[in-house]
């Protein structure tokens, strides 16, 4: 028995660590570089009262469709964010390597590849013509309906809200601390040039704040009861907007949303894979 996973774990790593898989999943930061300038975009869309569709992922996605060669576009990012996942995925049944905390490393990667994947699904069904079918914002109304509707179901909806401003908290000390460039090359990220640590600053910390936000709306939904006011980042960035001086920081916001798009894209040529 123990051969057999020793046999499987050696599998395992070595498709981890090929060249194409690696090659894939680098890809795979461009394709999230691409759908973050494209949220970016909308978010200032949106702040100058101009868009037409959500500032989120699913928008992100929808422009993609729309232009010229879209289709195909969105078969390459699916290929992408599947690679990734499954780079991931190995990366926790491999181990994460000089990870002090193996137990939560592996968690982290397999949230991840769960994100990916996620991402993955969503590219072929629009590339497919089948992603436009529901709103965002209602799906996750929808879920947070049937979770309040169980025994204890406002508690479960608030820690899953908490455990969101959390993750938020963590993008943003992750950008002002420059942690992120851990995950880069080089020893501290040495390898790549100052504005590349800029652009991860910015869209760190722009990404954490909306993912607080949106976590806000969660716990909001728990203490209230209503499911209608959870929501995702198209919620949380109306939500933002609508705020005394809101339409500045969304600009901001919007603006680092697109600066971490130019970081994934040096993260695809930086990531140590």
């Amino acid at each position: 028995m123990s051969e057999n996973s020793t046999a499987a774990g050696d599998a395992v790593r070595r498709v981890r660590n090929s060249r194409a898989v690696r090659g894939l999943a680098r890809g795979g930061y461009v394709a999230s570089g691409v759908l973050h300038l494209l949220i970016g975009w909308l978010a200032v869309q949106l702040a100058l009262g101009q868009t037409e569709g959500q500032a989120d992922q699913s928008g992100a996605f929808r422009a993609v469709a729309r232009m010229p060669g879209g289709e195909a576009l969105l078969w390459l990012v699916a290929v992408g964010f599947t690679a990734l996942a499954l780079w991931q995925l190995a990366t926790a049944v491999v181990g994460v390597p000089n990870a002090e905390n193996q137990v939560a490393a592996r968690a982290k990667s397999v949230a991840k590849a769960v994100l990916y994947g996620a991402l993955a699904v969503t590219g072929v069904r629009y590339a497919q013509g089948s992603g436009g079918g529901g709103s965002g914002s209602g799906s996750e109304e929808s879920l947070t309906a049937r979770v309040l509707a169980m025994p204890a179901g406002a508690w479960l909806v608030g820690a899953a809200g908490l455990v969101i401003v959390g993750v938020g908290g963590y993008h943003v000390v992750k950008g002002v601390r420059k942690k992120f460039l851990e995950d880069l090359v080089g020893t501290g990220g040495s390898a790549v040039r100052p504005v590349v640590v800029r652009l991860g600053q910015a869209g760190y910390v722009a990404k954490g704040i909306a993912l607080g936000v949106v976590g806000g709306l969660v716990v909001a939904a728990a203490v209230t009861t209503d499911p209608e006011q959870a929501g995702g980042l198209d919620e949380a960035l109306h939500t933002m907007r609508d705020q005394p001086y809101g339409t500045v920081l969304l600009l901001v916001v919007g603006v680092g949303i697109a600066a971490f798009g130019g970081y994934s894209f040096a993260r695809a040529r930086f990531a140590r894979l």
